[in-house]
């Protein structure tokens, strides 16, 4: 099967795919399998992903990165998601790189942005943005963590749970609210926390059913203070800031999910051609070929409406209810396609020694972080329908 080429593709674009291909033979390959035992990705390998230019290509040059565009970061993050790197791709490259180095570029003062972007850019600094909580997931505006005033800074109360790059972060961006009396989305800020900070400690690297290796973790706020430089984007103006930049992160899932379901479905492709049964190839059996169409059919449909949401996303015109759509479609298929896959594949499948399983449970928190199903559901019916 030949994919579909992404329509922005370049020859620039196609030598950096390259390149990320050749990293990922001789760095994640051979160690990626102790690395999911392990629970965990070393701290070293943000810093060789500095060092190859893939943790910021889209930042401006003089905060450490190459001036490019979007799509510079997307080739970056499908050519791993591609391979079933799915730790590489949405935890480190989509959280680190795709989302929070941009709340900071985008919202930041210039001092936040010389203190942080560089280090991000070369993996110096590891970043995570703190926004769920035991009792609110989806519900940001049940958060109950508090900043409040303390001479020239905040005090910082709390707990944060399921945050990517936990373990290993530098920096934390932690969502508070500053005005407690506030209803509502009003009265929560954004706070840069940094890893030395007195009362900032880290709970336990959780257990998940997939992403083994990604880690994702607690996080507690005791009397954490910060100085008042430390708020991000405007005190009392977080939320409208989490909106602002909601629609670059579901994109950015989004794509991790197309890059995915491409690839686990070239692995399936190759093994019903090989793997034979009654004396003949899988291939060759109707159900098989009935279900290898399907599945390709909605990857290039797919892959059609993802190019088209990186273009308005480029040329700054992607709104939230049409990010929300490519969340849902892409993430919603994702699990379809590798489930599908994994039962070409048979009793195979179920081994870890085969990437389509390690796929298969990689896949299922696509449609619950970043805003689960149902949330994307519910913002395109508003958008559709009115409220």
């Amino acid at each position: 099967m030949q994919l579909a080429e992404p329509a922005w593709m370049t020859e620039e674009l196609s030598i950096i795919r390259e390149s990320v291909r050749k990293f990922i033979a001789a760095e994640i390959e051979p160690h990626y399998e102790t690395w999911e035992s392990d629970g965990i990705v070393p701290r070293q390998i943000w810093n060789k992903l500095g060092e190859q230019g893939f943790l910021a290509p889209d930042m401006p040059e003089g905060y450490g990165g190459f001036d490019g565009s979007y799509e510079h970061i997307a080739v970056v993050i499908e050519e791993f998601a591609r391979q079933g790197y799915s730790t590489i791709a949405g935890t480190m490259l989509g959280v680190h790189s795709g989302i929070v180095a941009h709340y900071i570029l985008n919202n930041g003062t210039e001092e936040q942005k010389q203190r942080y972007l560089p280090g991000m850019a070369s993996g110096e600094i590891v970043a995570a943005i703190a926004m769920t909580e035991p009792a609110a997931g989806s519900d940001l505006q049940g958060i109950k963590t508090t900043a409040k005033p303390d001479g020239n800074g905040y005090v910082i109360n709390g707990s944060k749970t399921f945050i990517s790059n936990g373990q290993h972060c530098d920096v934390v961006i932690v969502v508070a609210k500053t005005d407690p009396e506030a209803p509502g989305s009003k009265g929560t800020s954004l706070l840069f926390v940094d890893q030395d900070a007195k009362g900032f400690s880290r709970g336990r690297n959780l257990d998940k059913i997939g992403l083994h290796s990604s880690d994702t973790s607690e996080l507690f706020f005791d009397n954490v203070r910060v100085t008042g430089d430390a708020v991000l984007g405007g005190l009392n103006n977080g939320f409208p800031v989490l909106m602002n930049e909601l629609p670059r992160e579901r994109l950015t899932l989004a794509t991790c999910a197309l890059a995915a379901v491409e690839g686990a479905l070239q692995w399936t492709i190759n093994y019903v051609q090989e793997r034979e049964t009654f004396g003949q190839p899988i291939a060759k059996f109707q159900n098989t070929r009935f279900k290898i169409a399907e599945m390709a059919t909605e990857a290039r449909s797919l892959r059609a409406f993802i190019d088209e949401c990186t273009r308005l996303l480029s040329n700054g015109q992607l709104d939230t209810a049409t990010a929300s759509m490519a969340k849902l479609k892409a993430t919603e298929l994702q699990g379809e396609v590798t489930d599908g896959c994994l039962q070409l594949f048979g009793g195979y499948g179920y081994m870890r020694e085969f990437p389509i399983s390690r796929a298969f449970v990689d896949a299922r928190v696509q449609r619950i972080y970043g805003g689960t199903s149902e949330i994307m559901k519910e913002i395109i019916a508003r958008d559709v329908l009115g409220r």
